[in-house]
């Protein structure tokens, strides 16, 4: 992916500067190396370091943790789509005497499935893979702390279980699968689960004095599924067009979609933070935006993705030491700056090719009870029904192509919209999940539940 430094304003890429450089400085990395994508291509490049006359560029790796995560989650979305298991299926089904077998597969994509944070002692980020040879190594005598599906509890482990789904159903090692079905089909030539040169190395910086500590670099072995891959700022640009786009070759518009979506009952402090888990993404709202991606962290590393769909902009940020710049921040930041300055400009509003009459007719007001809605028909050949004012409930419809629609987000998510005839063809009213909806409040001609008062409307003296 080439990067086009004159995509964006000088303005703009300086202050795009200026942020890493704060990053790096008072974060104290060694190095922090950023990108930021927009249009389906990387759009600025900029990277710091301590490292007089070196600057890494977008084909160094460092290791990305648990944005290794969301690959292992779109090889397993790839398994549903291909009909080899459904995410209700529990994980007993395939990989039998866990003792996490109640789990479903899309609890452990969600981190609902109750598991413990971490492998038994040792901690497993620092010592080799071989520690943990078999599932039970990585989940201990009592996989579960919590009831299944009741919270969601973010579970290294269950990732690992993950991964060995899919090398029990795929009948290959995860790294071959995950290279053969994700990487070489994007072109991510530079991801890779053992790293290759060139590569940064991983430092611990003392939090006291200004000297480095090299990291230990283990092979996870069993646990690599939840946080082995090394990649690269261009890579994982290419990887976030992806996830804002999809690709048939990998997954689906749709399937990509899914895992964006949130999946788990988020903890009180997730709702007051705003942040939210879907199938090996996270969901945020900051700063009136809502972001999805992944963060990671390794013994001598960090990394961030962040993806803004609305703006069309995203982010990658890597730095090669264990603690220091908050990378979730500074890639909100980088995406922030860009949407800012340089808005969206969107594209330009065009009729219809086609309209179904049926289909028309149904736009327009319409009251359920005494709130006012709007129904309208948009351009993808769906439908929105949102309030007239305030916040009330709010959806997009599909068409099913026997004049009925279903809701696809929100209260309505699921539900069927049916327009109601009279016996002349004439349309009397919507009737949405039982709720009926009429073109005047409370509309005497038409079914409304428990009927209206024949004396009709009438003031208070």
């Amino acid at each position: 992916m080439t990067t086009s430094q004159d995509d964006l304003l000088p303005s703009t890429r300086r202050a795009l500067l200026h942020r890493i450089a704060v990053a790096q400085a008072e974060g104290r990395a060694p190095s922090l190396v950023a990108a930021v994508v927009r249009g389906g291509r990387v759009v600025w490049h900029g990277a710091r370091t301590s490292v007089d006359g070196h600057g890494p560029d977008e084909n160094v790796q460092y290791r990305i943790g648990s944005i290794t995560k969301t690959f292992t989650a779109v090889l397993v979305l790839r398994l549903r789509d291909e009909g080899v298991l459904d995410l209700n299926d529990p994980l007993e089904k395939y990989l039998p005497g866990t003792g996490a077998g109640e789990a479903t597969i899309a609890q452990l994509l969600a981190h609902t499935s109750g598991l413990a944070a971490e492998s038994p002692a040792p901690w497993w980020e620092r010592t080799p893979g071989s520690l943990r040879p078999e599932l039970r190594d990585v989940l201990g005598e009592q996989p579960l702390l919590h009831p299944v599906g009741r919270r969601h509890h973010y579970s290294n482990p269950g990732y690992t279980v993950l991964g060995a789904l899919v090398e029990e159903l795929r009948g290959a090692p995860w790294a071959d699968v995950l290279r053969r079905e994700v990487v070489e089909p994007l072109g991510l030539d530079r991801t890779s689960a053992q790293p290759q040169a060139p590569h940064a190395g991983g430092w611990a910086v003392h939090p006291w004095a200004d000297v480095l500590l090299p990291e230990p670099s283990e092979d996870l072995g069993l646990m690599a599924p939840a946080g082995q891959l090394w990649s690269t700022t261009g890579d994982l640009a290419r990887f976030a067009v992806f996830l804002a786009d999809g690709d048939d070759r990998v997954l689906s518009a749709e399937s990509v979609r899914e895992m964006r979506t949130p999946a788990a009952p988020p903890e009180a402090s997730d709702v007051m933070d705003g942040s939210a888990y879907g199938l090996g993404l996270q969901v945020q709202r900051r700063d009136g935006r809502l972001l999805i991606g992944h963060g990671g962290s390794l013994p001598g590393f960090l990394a961030n993705l962040t993806i803004s769909l609305a703006d069309d902009v995203s982010a990658v940020v890597l730095a090669n030491c264990t603690s220091g710049p908050l990378l979730s921040s500074v890639g909100a930041d980088l995406v922030r700056i860009v949407a800012d300055a340089e808005p969206r400009i969107p594209e330009p509003w065009r009729p219809m090719p086609e309209v179904d009459a049926a289909a028309l007719e149904l736009a327009g007001q319409w009251y359920w009870g005494t709130h006012g809605f709007a129904l309208r028909l948009t351009a993808d050949g769906g439908a929105s029904l949102e309030p007239l004012a305030g916040n009330g409930r709010r959806s997009r419809f599909r068409a099913n192509g026997d004049g009925t629609w279903t809701g696809l987000e929100g209260y309505y998510a699921g539900e069927l919209l049916r327009p109601v005839r009279r016996p002349d063809g004439s349309l009397s009213h919507l009737d949405l999940g039982s709720f009926v909806f009429t073109r005047q409040p409370y509309d005497e001609s038409a079914s409304v539940p428990g009927g209206v008062d024949p004396e009709g409307w009438r003031g208070i003296r």
